[in-house]
């Protein structure tokens, strides 16, 4: 806490050094929010056009008479299409939770179901593959479990010829994967990863897609930091296979950027960085570089189209920026692997105007980023300013305090950067702020004021003759705050 007893002053270094160590504290309680926010689901691949051709009737739960019956006639009928047939019926009734539920602990379904996924008649695999996606699909981890026997081939067919069945076996493994240890304890020795990594040099978008996300499944389970993503040296691991520079190369911009692709293996990209394990490897592979491009492009296309669909990409994109710039190591990292393009808070805020206007939530997301941008950065914080970009900043005050952190990180840089931000809209904004039942935002408005006190002493006269002293005195009963205040008055009154 800062001391203004017998009205000295602390040195400013020791002040600015204060600041910054309560800055760290609150970002480090928010890196840590954003970690445990993962989005773990499951998807349901249903082909449109055969649920059509099927009339649309609804579907009937199945009793063990009819599942036997269906099985039974997928398995022994004579003619292929009546085979065909009964698994679709079969199909169809396991979109109910009630007859996966009897088809699982009916003897022998299983079984069944395995052999005639494995059968050489492919239209028997591939409605063999849709009945134990939807199987896949159920919120019991008994029916998972129930699959563990299908895992196996599921994970063979990734190497095959047809793409709709490789689509079709990574949507399930994803669904399993995310639902059972046990499955996951089957799939690590298996070497899910390495069959993972063989798929990303797929040339089908729809395969790259349903790849994105069984990885991103797998890179969710808490397991994972242990696990899966160590470690280089390991090529049964993500870091130890060419999975990370396979996502960064699916990440580059440019007319090749399948929206739907890289929206996946932007999170699956996100989840590694919140591992911590490694991530100046993702640094030395360009990572910094190609989300700052990346970002770029977003920019560009908001501009152009109001109906861009970007915003899908831009959270993962953004939480992926923000989180490796906290990287220590970042700083040994030398030049070509660091962001350094100004042009990426021109960007940033031409993404805040658009999220302003379509997309709010994802306002924190920027902000953060901004934070993060300008933290350690002189020339991201000079930037801020030769844009003129501090009035649009204090617009979004509302949205977020993560503003004043910003603002804190361009006046802890020193004299000339407070001369910048002083006179102007700044101080009417904090005096505003001061008023706030917030005692967050009031702690750091006091932050940022005390900054421009000790490094731009005008700020302090300025305050002292729109009467601020008044409006801090309404914080010296408030414990969390006094000592700032406190010092604050000092400060000021010193100047």
């Amino acid at each position: 806490m800062w001391s203004g007893r017998q009205g000295r002053l602390r040195p400013v270094g020791c002040v600015v050094e204060e600041l910054r160590c309560r800055r760290r504290e609150r970002e480090a309680a928010l890196r840590k929010a954003r970690r445990e926010q993962q989005l773990i689901s499951k998807r349901l691949l249903r082909d449109d056009a055969s649920e059509e051709a099927e009339g649309g009737c609804v579907a009937m739960i199945l009793g063990e008479t009819e599942i036997q019956h269906f099985l039974r006639l997928a398995q022994q009928g004579t003619e292929e299409k009546e085979r065909e047939r009964a698994l679709v019926s079969l199909r169809r009734g396991l979109q109910h939770p009630e007859t996966q539920q009897t088809f699982i602990w009916l003897e022998g379904s299983m079984r069944t179901l395995v052999g005639l996924l494995t059968s050489n008649q492919a239209l028997l695999q591939l409605e063999a593959a849709r009945c134990l996606h939807e199987l896949s699909h159920s919120e019991q981890s008994a029916v998972a479990e129930a699959c563990l026997p299908a895992t196996s081939y599921l994970l063979t067919y990734l190497s095959g010829h047809s793409s709709d069945f490789i689509e079709l076996c990574l949507y399930t493994l994803g669904n399993l994967i995310v639902e059972s240890e046990a499955v996951r304890r089957q799939l690590l020795p298996q070497g899910i990863v390495p069959a993972l990594a063989a798929c990303i040099q797929s040339p089908h978008l729809t395969v790259l897609e349903a790849l994105g996300y069984a990885l991103s499944q797998l890179l969710q389970v808490k397991e994972a930091p242990e696990m899966i993503i160590p470690s280089p040296s390991a090529d049964s691991s993500v870091l130890g296979s060419t999975l990370p520079e396979h996502i960064l190369r699916l990440l580059q911009p440019g007319p090749k950027l399948n929206l739907g692709v890289a929206v996946e293996f932007a999170w699956c990209l996100h989840y590694i960085i919140c591992s911590q394990v490694d991530n100046t490897l993702l640094i030395s592979h360009g990572g910094l570089s190609t989300l700052g491009l990346l970002l770029l492009d977003m920019a560009g296309a908001v501009q152009r189209t109001e109906d861009t669909g970007l915003e899908l990409l831009a959270c993962p994109v953004l939480r992926c920026l923000s989180n490796l710039l906290t990287e220590a190591a970042m700083e040994v990292v030398g030049g070509q692997n660091q962001l350094e393009d100004e042009r990426v808070v021109a960007a940033l805020f031409i993404l805040l105007q658009f999220f302003l206007q379509k997309q709010p939530s994802l306002l924190p997301e920027g902000l953060w980023l901004l934070n993060n941008l300008t933290a350690n950065s002189p020339s991201f914080c000079t930037s801020l300013l030769s844009m003129d970009l501090i009035e649009p900043l204090l617009q979004l005050l509302p949205v977020s305090n993560v503003v004043l952190t910003v603002l804190c990180n361009v006046a802890e840089k020193g004299p000339a950067y407070c001369q910048r931000l002083w006179p102007g809209p700044l101080l009417s904004c904090l005096i505003g702020t001061l008023a706030s039942p917030d005692i967050e935002v009031v702690g750091q408005s006091l932050e940022l004021l005390q900054l421009l006190f000790l490094y731009q002493p005008e700020a302090a006269k300025d305050f002292l003759q729109q009467s601020g002293l008044q409006v801090l005195e309404r914080h010296q009963e408030e414990a969390q705050l006094q000592d700032r205040v406190h010092a604050l008055q000092q400060t000021a009154l010193h100047q």
